[in-house]
């Protein structure tokens, strides 16, 4: 394997579309919301103001931009973490890391988590400037830290000796930054607003972003076990993680029906409901699955039917 693909690989592309579905709904939402709440405004960007995010890109791809610097910052740390802790070894189900393999060094990882927060709190201090100026002040001030935080928290997942991956706080931590600090902050990134609505899909981006976690933690029980590495599904045990991955995914298609009861218009509002098929007939898979080696095809599955359900329900908002 060559430098750049090992390099590629720790970066684990596939995680990436699941990280950015927070971005996309909460770029889009906003129109539904905003129209219905203030049917006196004019908006200069066509089709009665449906396509307003676009008339900002400059916030929609900086969000877009940091949220994937997260994201990979957070892989590479995990790659760091689990390789230096001996938690990445033979009895690892997925597939295998690059330091565990060698591929890239202890030395070359760290510098490369060092380079990629760099970048990523640079991106988000672009995002900031270009959402609120020198007009909102406290708001800058107030994401800069959420930021920092977002940064902070990608790097301690595994790393360092309080690492709370090890200590089965690792849902939270998705549910909050990927879910509902991705998809409220990046609403009020646009609209300098909140509305209690918001939360609701907020919720099931985040339900699902800690599902694709369940699925990896359900999936390295037994190699977690043996590492001392107390994911939540180590401290539960099999049994209930799978209960609990039901409450996951139902608890995202509730929060969504939820959103579309207070504010349905048209027909295309329910466009996500497509996604729906592909999580139920992952359910089916799970509550099937005997042996938890065998969700590993899941993971992947769930992380792209949430992107679809981004999509959809973007476009749904949209038009």
């Amino acid at each position: 394997m060559t430098k750049l693909k090992a390099w590629i690989s720790a970066a684990r592309l596939r995680t990436l579309p699941l990280s950015i579905s927070g971005i996309i709904v909460g770029s889009s939402m906003f129109n539904n919301i905003i129209l219905n709440t203030n049917p006196s405004i004019e908006y200069k960007t066509g089709f009665g103001g449906k396509l307003l995010f676009f008339s900002e890109t400059s916030i929609f791809w900086l969000a877009i931009a940091t949220t994937l610097g997260l994201q990979i910052l957070s892989n590479f740390a995990n790659d760091y973490g689990d390789g230096v802790k001996g938690t990445d070894n033979e009895d690892r189900v997925g597939p295998q890391r690059a330091l565990q393999s060698g591929a890239i060094s202890r030395k070359e990882m760290f510098r490369g988590i060092v380079i990629t927060a760099t970048i990523t709190l640079i991106l988000a201090i672009l995002l900031i400037y270009v959402s609120f100026g020198r007009e909102y002040f406290v708001y800058s001030v107030f994401f800069f830290l959420l930021g920092l935080a977002a940064i902070i928290a990608a790097i301690k997942y595994t790393m360092g000796n309080s690492a709370y991956g090890y200590r089965g706080l690792g849902d939270v931590f998705v549910f909050i930054f990927f879910g509902l600090v991705s998809v409220v902050g990046c609403y009020f990134l646009f609209t300098k607003n909140l509305n209690w609505l918001v939360f609701l899909p907020a919720m099931a981006i985040g339900f699902l972003s800690a599902a694709v976690l369940n699925l990896n933690n359900m999936r390295d029980h037994d190699s977690d076990k043996k590492a001392k590495k107390n994911t939540i599904v180590v401290k539960m045990g099999l049994v209930k993680a799978k209960k609990y991955h039901y409450f996951l995914v139902i608890g995202a298609m509730i929060s969504m029906l939820v959103f579309s009861f207070f504010t349905y218009e048209y027909y295309t509002n329910l466009l996500f409901l497509i996604a729906f098929i592909p999580l139920l007939i992952h359910l089916n898979k799970v509550v099937k699955t005997k042996n938890a080696v065998d969700l590993d095809p899941e993971l992947k599955k769930v992380a792209l039917s949430t992107f679809l359900l981004a999509v959809l329900f973007s476009l749904g908002q949209i038009f």
